[in-house]
């Protein structure tokens, strides 16, 4: 069995023992392009000091040890590792210890993943490592309060394009191999080894500088770079990516006052990523689903700057100041999901990044906090495999949220004047919560412990709504009622509020607009707004106007009405937002049936002007439609939906933006609705065109990925279509269509090449686990009992990663609730409680996903029995 997840206590005793200095390694890759070449020779000298007499361990989970030797002694391999760590006893005051082994290719996306370009053939490299594969590459201590100063160097084929986190120092020829090279890269300042790196291949490079004068005087240059593979050098946009880049440097540089502190900047974009970014110092990994080949909504392009900044507000927050251990994650996501959308807000062009994080990213947020699994902002990390789990929306959206409400509590000098001196104060080390804290008091002279508490240090979410009492269309009492129960400990945790309400009524153009706004602060369970007494009732009264607390709102009745009537008229855009949220939390949590949300989109999404709010809200009827409407009414809800976006298809303006979400909702929804499949079939072969709309590749895929779903699309016709799209993404678009096909077999492929071979890679295993469950309810029936047995095996034969997408995508979510049953009764929910009281022991992590997975079919029942006709079982 594995040991190679590490506990928070063992951490602490490591590091109670001993102190990184630094690390000198060297990678042979040059055998990369070798599919028969499993692994490459790796070399890691790490010096620290140590108790002496004392005994530690290193990380490595590798191919093989060949030798380790310590303080000048050869090691007997054979008893000092054990398994995936290498044991170092009677350890002097200061120590060096060398480690030579194979380290392993991943097709996983942890450690050095490996990807051969089905466009040209040519091999690609990179690492990523969060929270803890480093390891993968070379030995190492994997924790990140072990800070060292690291040393690469690397050799591999001469021809192509290698970088680490310092500056290329030196490139000499390999003696005895001329087609090699190796790469000497600088030595780093002090950083954890989770954020090291190291790229390789054949890439795309394009080179630019940024420079600026700091208040002494000095100049400061910064050296840029960005890569992208080969293949995608015609739609990298190197150019508009530098102009961002340069915005952010300069923004965040005199935000923090502190001098970017890495040497270089470069970014590369890179195939099968299995995050959104990587904020590695000096060498920053995205993914290059950020490179598009394919048309691009302005959306798009706003989140990809949204990541950049938050990539690069990290260089301060995370990489310069890390936790001490994963607890504090949020010290660094949390600080830089923020700073990622204030960047966006203050040195780029657009003027929506508020209205989409408000939109989208707390969303996500509210979804994961109304789990049961949810938890704390600074939370309970025991180990490794908790932490993986932890990078989610609580850390990210969550935090950056309560920090948006901390700004304005404290207010925004005090809150960036604490963040200097908590740079100053911490560089190139570690913290914990009290740190922030005290910083952050300081500055704003305010004692921030209840705060913490109240915010950082519970979970849940509150839910307010306003009840009136009017008196001839005038308020008589205007009462905010909060509940607020943390589903952790089940006791309320009623958290105070400052939040806006604001007064919207109809203008003499026909515009719902703001006529007033009040702020109230929000404490207990009753919070009486005085300050209304006597007013005009207007037509909408918006609790929480302007997103400045994180909160669910409930409309009251006669607000409600007015958004359900006339939510198009409200000319503000995050007024808009925040109503278009309201309806969907309500349309989630069963209050209202779904089917009125989806009509609610029909309605008012074709006038929706902010494409990031379009196909958010487009998102949401799919869903809706599929998971939370009733199966009596299914079919006709989605028939009717498929007609207005139809419509809005051929209607909206060539070329726009609003064109090209509403075809991806018709390719999308068509995957389980076949009204509109002729319309799918004549775009794909052009006899249906559409003025102005790009039938790209991204958007063909999604059209046969809908027609291959209903048996119309053979393998023949989307193999001659591969021929034609012999890219990364065209692989995954075969994959989902092919497995979509609904035949028995076909499924039964599909389940086997996911659940019992290692063949697939982490991209192409999570598009065939789309297309397999892109089926009819009855054709997945018989899955249900063999994805409960297989769930141990699966977690404990793969890596975490592809682990959690098989148990995650596989889960039997998509269910109907039977008349007569009630919500909790389902049968799969009740297997799957069996199986979370049958496997208490279980790991942690896979129990989590299980949980969670059953909490979001619970919740789809309980949706559908909120439409069913009156007297159905709820």
């Amino acid at each position: 069995m594995s040991n190679h997840n590490l506990s928070r206590d063992e951490a602490a005793t490591r590091s109670a023992l001993i102190t990184a200095h630094s690390y000198d390694v060297t990678l042979d890759v040059r055998q990369a392009a070798d599919p028969a070449v499993a692994g490459y020779p790796s070399t890691s000298t790490i010096t620290f000091s140590a108790d002496p007499g004392s005994s530690t361990f290193v990380d490595f989970i590798s191919g093989g040890v060949e030798s380790v030797l310590l303080n000048g002694r050869s090691l007997d391999v054979g008893s000092v590792v054990d398994r995936d760590r290498i044991i170092l006893e009677g350890l002097e005051a200061e120590n060096t210890v060398t480690v030579a082994g194979t380290a392993l290719y991943s097709r996983s996306g942890e450690g050095m993943h490996r990807f051969v370009d089905p466009a040209d053939g040519e091999c690609y490299l990179y690492t990523q490592y969060e929270p803890a594969d480093s390891r993968r590459v070379f030995a190492n201590f994997e924790q990140p309060d072990l800070k060292a100063e690291f040393t690469f160097h690397v050799i591999a084929p001469a021809a192509w394009e290698v970088a680490s986190n310092g500056v290329e120092e030196s490139r000499t020829p390999v003696p005895g191999d001329p087609g090699a090279a190796r790469w000497d890269f600088t030595t780093t300042k002090r950083m954890s080894t989770y954020i090291t790196t190291v790229l390789a291949g054949p890439y795309f490079k394009a080179e630019d500088h940024w420079a600026t004068t700091l208040d002494d005087g000095t100049r400061l240059d910064i050296p840029l770079a960005l890569f992208c593979r080969a293949s995608l050098a015609d739609s990298f946009d190197a150019e508009h990516l530098f102009r961002l880049t340069k915005s952010g440097l300069a923004f965040f540089n005199e935000l923090f006052a502190y001098p970017y502190p890495w040497g270089k900047y470069d970014q590369a974009f890179v195939p099968e990523y299995n995050l959104g970014a990587m904020e590695n110092p000096g060498l920053v990994t995205f993914t290059e689903k950020y490179v598009y080949a394919s048309r691009a909504t302005d959306a798009q392009y706003q989140a990809r700057a949204n990541t950049l900044m938050h990539e690069m507000a990290h260089m301060w927050f995370g990489d310069l100041v890390t936790m001490n251990w994963w607890d504090d994650l949020w010290l660094k996501e949390s600080f830089a999901d923020y700073m990622g959308t204030l960047g966006v807000d203050r040195a780029t062009d657009w003027d929506t990044a508020w209205v989409n994080f408000a939109s989208k990213r707390k969303a996500w947020a509210y979804v994961q906090d109304q789990l049961p699994t949810t938890h704390p902002i600074v939370a309970d990390i025991p180990d490794l495999e908790a932490a993986k789990q932890n990078f989610d929306g609580i850390t990210y959206a969550k935090g950056a949220s309560v920090l948006k409400q901390l700004v304005a509590y404290v207010g925004f000098d005090a809150f960036i004047m604490g963040s200097r001196q908590y740079f100053r104060d911490h560089e190139f080390g570690n913290t914990s919560l009290q740190d922030l804290l005290q910083a952050l008091g300081v500055a704003s002279g305010r004692d921030l412990a209840e705060w913490a508490r109240q915010w950082l240090q519970t979970s849940g979410i509150s839910t307010i709504a306003a009840e009136i009492v009017e008196d001839g269309g005038v308020f008589g009492a205007v009462t905010l009622q909060q509940e607020a129960v943390d589903p952790l400990t089940g006791h309320q945790e009623l958290r105070p509020h400052r939040m806006r309400l604001g007064l919207y009524d109809t203008d003499p153009a026909g515009a719902l607009v703001r006529t007033e706004s009040i702020d109230v602060d929000v404490a207990g369970p009753s919070t009486l707004v005085t300050a209304l007494n006597g007013k005009r009732r207007p037509a909408l009264l918006l609790v929480n106007d302007d997103d400045l607390s994180y909160v669910k709102v409930r409309l009251d009745p006669e607000s409600e009405n007015t958004v359900r009537t006339s939510l198009d008229k409200i000319s503000d855009p995050m007024a808009r937002a925040l109503c278009w949220t309201a309806l969907w939390d309500s349309a989630r949590d069963g209050v209202t049936p779904a089917a009125r949300y989806v009509s609610a989109v029909e309605q008012f999404a074709p006038s929706e002007t902010g494409i990031g709010v379009l196909l958010n809200v487009l998102g949401n009827a799919a869903s809706a439609i599929e998971r939370y409407v009733p199966s009596a009414t299914r079919e006709g809800v989605r028939k009717d939906f498929l007609a207005v976006a139809a419509e809005q298809l051929m209607s909206a303006a060539p070329g726009s933006d609003p064109q090209l979400a509403w075809a991806r909702t018709v390719a999308d929804v068509s995957r389980h609705g076949d009204s509109q499949l002729s319309l799918v079939r004549g775009i794909l072969d052009g006899s249906t065109v559409v003025e102005g709309l790009a039938v790209d590749a991204e958007l063909r895929w999604s059209l046969w990925q809908a027609l291959a779903a209903h048996g119309q699309a053979t393998l023949a016709e989307l193999d001659q279509e591969l021929k034609a799209d012999t890219t990364a993404s065209g692989r995954e678009g075969h994959a989902l269509a092919s497995a979509a096909r609904p035949d028995a077999s076909v499924k039964a492929a599909a389940w086997d090449s996911a659940v019992n071979s290692t063949g697939l890679s982490n991209e192409i295993l999570s598009a065939t686990i789309s297309g397999f469950v892109t089926a009819p309810r009855d054709l997945l029936e018989r899955y249900v009992e063999p994805y409960f047995e297989c769930l141990e095996r699966v977690w404990s034969e793969r890596s975490i990663e592809i682990a959690g997408r098989v148990v995650r995508g596989l889960f039997p979510g998509a269910q109907d609730l039977p008349e007569g049953v009630r919500p909790a009764d389902h049968p799969v929910l009740v297997r799957a409680d069996h199986w979370l009281r049958d496997h208490h022991d279980a790991p942690r992590a896979l129990r989590r996903i299980v949980i969670e997975q059953r909490s979001h079919l619970l919740r789809a029942l309980t949706a559908q029995a909120a439409g069913w006709p009156k007297g159905q079982p709820a």
